[in-house]
């Protein structure tokens, strides 16, 4: 059966995805306008600089408003932020246009993409961290559809 576009851009995202270069966050994003590319990003290292691939990971704890706490790797940009920053990099406007991602953004990432102008947001699963996400995505009329309410989970490290 022939997808339909929301399903067809999601499987993009997964094959963009596998150039992830951090294996704790293999995501992808690809942003679209009126059902045409503008830009992909994956989870990776700025340009030129060591992936965890090569380096390992650079972990640091974060500490949750409920006082638990999680590890996260700061060597990577997100998926959605090199996404953006190849948009902005080539003079591609992303107003009015839908990103697809692999989970709900993080608080930072939506922050760019209510700035960016992005107006619908659609995604495999729910972030463990998301509930920010929604709220302002709500707030900025943000449209975000999620399509499995599975939630992504990272090991331990």
């Amino acid at each position: 059966m022939r997808p339909d576009w929301d399903e067809y851009f999601l499987g993009i995202v997964r094959e963009v995805a596998t150039r992830a270069t951090c294996d704790r966050g293999k995501s992808g994003c690809v942003i679209v306008r009126d059902r045409r590319i503008l830009a992909t990003g994956y989870v990776g290292a700025p340009s030129g600089l060591p992936h965890c691939d090569e380096a390992g990971h650079m972990l640091r704890d974060v500490i949750a408003p409920d006082g638990s706490v999680s590890k996260h790797c700061i060597r990577t940009i997100h998926a959605e932020q090199n996404a953006i920053c190849q948009a902005a990099k080539f003079g591609i406007s992303l107003n009015a246009s839908t990103l697809y991602c692999s989970m709900e953004p993080c608080f930072t990432c939506a922050k760019m993409i209510v700035n960016c102008g992005i107006k619908r947001v659609v995604c495999n699963k729910r972030y463990h961290a998301g509930a920010d996400t929604r709220e302002l995505f709500k707030k900025a009329g943000v449209e975000l559809k999620v399509l499995s309410e599975e939630i992504e989970r990272y090991e331990k490290q």
